[in-house]
């Protein structure tokens, strides 16, 4: 398959298709006799494999190191566990982070007196402080 078909299989940018294939995630297929790139279901896996990877938050090297785990079927599956614990933690981490600023605005929402702007507690608490403001 051609890459505009490949992409359209996996809902992935053409662009994107060709900076996997540059930095390696995919490996580079074979042309055809008119020079295009001729993708086989191997490709159509893999990308699919980066692509659920991808929607779930992992990063590109994270990515790289479940590539690598999971084409070695004989492997333990201990690695692959510990790269999806570590990001749980850091998705745990950014829930944490994300709850703290919505309690945030949501205080800082709640302190609105619906007056003028410049009465506007919103304003206020976006606003810099100190002596140099200016």
């Amino acid at each position: 398959m051609k890459i505009g078909e490949l992409a359209s299989a996996t809902a992935t940018k053409v662009e994107t298709v060709r900076y996997y294939e540059k930095i390696g995630l995919l490996s580079p297929p074979a042309r055809t006799s008119a020079n295009y790139r001729a993708y086989g279901n191997d490709h159509l896996a893999r990308l699919s494999f980066i692509r659920r990877a991808r929607d779930l938050g992992f990063t590109l090297e994270a990515v790289r190191e479940l590539l690598t785990l999971s084409d070695d079927k004989a492997q333990s599956c201990d690695a692959v566990d510990v790269i999806a614990r570590v990001h749980l933690t850091e998705i745990d981490r950014k829930i944490a982070d994300l709850s703290a600023l919505r309690a945030e605005l949501d205080r800082t929402i709640g302190s609105c007196r619906h007056g003028t702007v410049a009465d506007c507690k919103i304003i206020e608490t976006l606003a810099p402080r100190g002596k140099d403001t200016a």
